[in-house]
């Protein structure tokens, strides 16, 4: 038996492969489980791992047989929203019979932590300006159906199996490595801010805005925008607070502002000195008009302060990291 690690599932990806970066600068010995289908090897070098499918039970058992891991980390889910209304089956069989493959093969084999990647797409259209934990669970795309039902699935397997959860409901995930020690090398980019900066930096300034009569202040949708290192900073503290305390938790994670498209945009424009060229597009199906955190939950149980809270910095930090080359 190898020495006691975190196995990280999808920590190839954008925010696995920094989470796996922040652990082993604290000191955690760390275990990558990833297909590579949209995650890159440069991005884990040179943590350990093992590649493979959440399809694959067989695989995930044997994994846990041969290394004694104290606490699974799971990012491993398609996240693409508008994609996620055009192929659902694509979406519950990966997010859904995926994630049952990897808590079965935990139960198992006794491994009793997990801290879920869950997200902000779980309540749906906003019956509040701020969305705390208690709003009501409305999905209005597959993408947000997947990671309810995998949370309701850690309800009953904390029940049955005793197995603990911290489910973390990102809001917008952006930015990258301050430092830039690590790139991002997303294969398949989908979220506005690393789209257009790729377009940017490759001579492309074409951006579109998908609807821009929403009842907001300037008609675009608004959105709460998450640094990376905030991100990942919330993961190890969600770890711990699991060793400490008993039970399951779930948290939303925001920084309690919204930026529409269009002040994303001027943000862009104004970091990278470069003009855009915006057109508007059909609004997209599944899109809430105004989604914006409310994470005093966190801030008071995790003991989470978020570090980055300017759009313009998140840009700054994204535009730095970027791997535009293989993105």
């Amino acid at each position: 038996m190898s020495k006691e690690k975190i196995l990280i599932v999808g920590g190839a990806g954008y925010i696995g492969s920094y989470v796996n970066h922040m652990l082993q600068k604290e000191g955690y010995s760390t275990l990558i489980f990833d297909d590579f289908s949209r995650g890159d090897l440069k991005a884990i070098t040179p943590t350990p791992f093992v590649k493979g499918s959440l399809q694959d039970y067989q695989k995930l058992c044997q994994l846990f047989k041969n290394n004694s891991i104290s606490t699974v980390m799971h990012f491993a889910a398609f996240t693409d929203v508008g994609e996620s209304t055009r192929l659902p089956e694509k979406y519950y069989q990966n997010n859904v019979v995926g994630s049952l493959n990897l808590l079965n093969a935990m139960v198992r084999h006794g491994v009793k932590q997990l801290v879920f990647s869950s997200s902000a797409a779980v309540f749906g259209h906003p019956q509040t300006p701020f969305i705390d934990e208690t709003h009501p669970f409305n999905p209005v795309n597959p993408y947000g159906q997947s990671k309810l039902m995998v949370e309701r699935i850690l309800k009953d397997y904390e029940e049955a199996y005793e197995l603990k959860s911290c489910s973390l409901r990102y809001f917008n995930a952006a930015g990258g490595d301050p430092k830039g020690e690590l790139k991002n090398y997303q294969r398949q980019i989908t979220n506005l801010i690393p789209l257009v900066l790729k377009g940017l930096k490759q001579n492309n300034p074409l951006v579109k805005i998908y609807g821009d009569h929403y009842p907001t202040l300037d008609g675009t949708c608004v959105r709460d925008y998450i640094h990376l290192f905030d991100l990942a900073t919330a993961h190890l503290l969600a770890m711990q607070h699991l060793k400490k305390n008993p039970g399951s938790c779930h948290y939303n994670l925001g920084i309690g502002k919204g930026y529409s498209v269009k002040q994303v945009l001027q943000a862009i424009e104004e970091v990278t000195k470069k003009k855009l060229k915006i057109t508007v597009a059909p609004v997209r199906k599944g899109d809430p008009a105004s989604l914006i955190a409310d994470a005093n939950k966190a801030q008071q149980e995790l003991r989470w302060t978020p570090k980055y809270r300017q759009i313009e910095t998140m840009i700054k930090h994204a535009w730095l990291a970027l791997d535009y080359k293989e993105a």
